[in-house]
């Protein structure tokens, strides 16, 4: 007979999901009630509310949709893109890549402004697509690029999209309580994120928002939603602001408990108190590891304090550190991507990842592991450095 399955406790600094907290387990464990029962609908519309003020929006179309972060960028692109279309998408890591392709499987034409991973997108260069392009419709990027830990200009990106009549589709999955995103200051047209980074819900959820520019564009469309699940013209009949909720499909309820909880922990802290605890802890993480003398691959000021990137040393298998970081000290850290792959170890800082013991368990594995390996690095240094970045 089967065992029930009981997983290891680990510490999560990896490009996601993030450590979760006590009191979202056991939001979790509430008791399930139906996905229309009026005590449902009430908690629905809080987690409206609470996720437009993580998103600093005031569209009324900003909700979670009942499937991870991956579907949320699908969301956006099935409901704004139709066959023809030409979409100006930016790629500087592989989240850009996966834009294209969903620009791509909709009969439209992704035009591509590309950028070395590991920097921010080039405002140059979008705007000579822009200028290339006049008929394109939409401007596509990742704000954060999990893959790299690069944070690009999400503000002029969108002023040079409206100057040349252009919507936006922003990716930020990764920066969403984590760094500063204020969706309406910045003209934000339509964005995705996901549970399970800054957040620290349980992955299995996306928020997204639109504006009601965006909005018009769905509700004008020459042809129908590419998906039925994520056409947004029936989702809104679920999630839409009166008291009768039409059924489109059985949320998932506990999930949405835990969200509403990870968004009311987000407002006790206060938006701006979390942006600045990432930064605070990312400032002595880097502190730890650059005392190392591992070394950041993406430049300061484009840096996400929530996604580490460092590169690996010399002659180490990086494979062969993370395996032993999981096995020995129960953490877990995460390696390249792409053209990274081989090259760096992702270190994440994320939501409840984000605090000082994590950042010196992390600091001392790492140090033990790689002196074990006779690694070329600075010994008893890293854990000082970063503790005076703390005490700061």
């Amino acid at each position: 007979m089967t065992d029930s399955f009981n997983p290891s406790v680990r510490t999560l600094m990896g490009p996601g999901p993030s450590d979760v907290p006590p009191r979202i387990l056991s939001a979790l464990a509430r008791p399930t009630i139906g996905h229309l029962d009026p005590e449902f609908v009430k908690m629905m519309d809080e987690v409206k509310a609470l996720l437009q003020y993580a998103f600093q929006t005031k569209n009324e179309l900003t909700i979670p949709v009942s499937a991870p972060g991956s579907a949320g960028m699908e969301c956006c692109f099935v409901n704004l893109v139709e066959a023809g279309d030409k979409v100006i998408v930016c790629q500087n890591g592989v989240f850009g890549g996966r834009m294209k392709e969903n620009v791509e499987r909709l009969g439209a034409t992704a035009i591509i402004v590309e950028d070395e991973w590991g920097t921010a997108v080039d405002l140059a260069k979008v705007e000579q697509a822009l200028k290339d392009n006049p008929d394109a419709k939409i401007v596509a990027f990742v704000h954060a690029e999990t893959s790299t830990g690069v944070c690009s200009d999400a503000k002029a990106i969108c002023d040079l999209a409206h100057q040349h009549d252009c919507i936006t589709i922003v990716d930020a999955v990764t920066s969403l309580g984590g760094s500063e995103l204020k969706v309406d200051e910045w003209g934000i047209d339509a964005i995705y994120s996901g549970t399970q980074k800054c957040l620290s819900c349980v992955p299995g959820l996306s928020p997204v928002s639109f504006n009601e520019k965006a909005i018009e564009i769905i509700k004008n469309r020459k042809s129908s939603v590419n998906s039925w699940f994520l056409d947004l013209n029936l989702v809104m009949g679920y999630w839409g602001g009166n008291a009768k909720r039409a059924y489109h499909h059985t949320a998932p309820v506990n999930a949405l408990y835990a969200l509403h909880e990870s968004l009311v922990i987000l407002e006790q802290e206060g938006l701006e108190n979390s942006w600045a605890r990432h930064k605070k802890n990312h400032l002595a993480l880097r502190a730890g590891f650059e005392a190392m003398g591992l070394e950041f691959v993406v430049v300061e000021n484009d840096r996400l304090p929530q996604l580490n990137a460092v590169t690996i040393p010399e002659g180490v298998d990086e494979a062969v550190v993370r395996s032993r970081l999981l096995n020995e000290y129960n953490l877990e850290i995460g390696a390249g991507l792409g053209a990274l792959a081989g090259k760096v170890w992702r270190v994440g800082l994320m939501g409840h990842s984000s605090r000082g013991e994590n950042i010196l368990l992390c600091l001392s594995a790492l140090e033990a592991i790689l002196s074990d390996m006779n690694a070329e690095i600075n010994v008893g240094v890293a854990i000082p450095a970063a503790q005076k970045a703390l005490n700061k």
